[in-house]
């Protein structure tokens, strides 16, 4: 049992406000999952620039030593802004595939977390409170964002085990359930040369999606093609660049709850998780069907 939660704004006043909502609404669910909590926040970087999510064990330690390494390299033109375990490099786009091959190289300790112009993942050990805490998540603002707090089931409690999980550019994914052949799709990925750093299956799902949107599948038609390759019971909430997506497994035994306004569209593991939100006596609100694909997306 894990608990989701996700916001799509609509309007520059829910963007300004997304931390905050999207934190109330994580901190709710805490009960369905106490062992780690996390967030994707997707907000535009300066400019053509990529950022990078980095996390590290020892923040004191090892963020200013990379900081040190990165301004010896005057024509990478970098940025770094640490926020506590985390830390949130800017770098132009050509030159970071170079960093991250350097980071794994020089900086094995320091791990990295997402990689996109939008996207930030913020996830350690602990119940969403002590995380939404930690990283000051109420305070910021962003086009759209998912949540998660976790309830181990097959994997360990570690920060890399926590979700949510990135493996592609401004890509990520929280899920609720298990998936049953998620060990035969991890060895098919990886005779594509794609690699992992946990047992969670979450991992494999969300390896499984960017495999998919990376030779040509928009959000939607790998959402659709993971109903015919996943089994078990899920639900899932896709984030990219432009939003976010929902899929529920055929049987839909996960909970999962959606509401939309003009202003926003919401969705929970729970109703409770979306009735603190502006307006929401006026939403829309339904379940989402079994496998169905819903996806909402900004125009640019």
């Amino acid at each position: 049992m894990c608990g989701i939660v996700g916001l799509f704004a609509k309007t520059r006043s829910v963007e300004d406000s997304l931390g905050k909502l999207l934190s109330d609404m994580l901190v709710i669910m805490s009960d369905r999952g106490p062992d780690s909590a996390g967030v994707a926040v997707y907000k535009k970087s300066n400019g053509n620039k990529i950022k990078v999510t980095l996390q590290s064990e020892e923040p004191s330690d090892g963020f200013p030593k990379l900081n040190s390494y990165l301004s010896k390299q005057k024509n990478l033109k970098t940025q770094l802004k640490i926020n506590s375990t985390h830390a949130v490099l800017e770098l132009s786009e050509k030159n970071s595939n170079l960093i991250i091959n350097d980071l794994k190289k020089h900086f094995p300790k320091i791990r990295l977390m997402s990689t996109g112009s939008n996207i930030e993942i913020y996830k350690e050990v602990g119940a969403p409170e002590s995380v939404v805490e930690r990283f000051n998540i109420r305070k910021m603002r962003g086009s759209h964002g998912i949540g998660h707090t976790r309830m181990a089931t097959e994997s360990a409690v570690t920060t890399l085990g926590a979700h949510p999980f990135s493996t592609g550019k401004d890509q990520c994914l929280v899920h609720n359930g298990s998936l049953s052949n998620h060990n035969t799709l991890r060895r098919e990925l990886q005779k594509k040369n794609i690699s992992f750093e946990t047992e969670n299956d979450t991992e494999v799902a969300a390896s499984y999606l960017t495999n998919k949107m990376s030779t040509g599948a928009d959000l939607g038609q790998a959402l659709d093609l993971a109903l015919k390759d996943l089994d078990g019971f899920y639900t899932f909430v896709v984030g990219t660049e432009k939003g976010f997506g929902v899929l529920r497994d055929p049987i839909a035994c996960k909970p999962a709850v959606l509401a939309e306004t003009d202003q926003y569209v919401a969705f929970g593991s729970e109703y409770r998780a979306l009735a603190s939100l502006p307006y929401i006596e006026k939403a829309k609100v339904w379940e989402p069907e079994p496998a169905t694909v819903y996806f909402w997306e900004h125009n640019k």
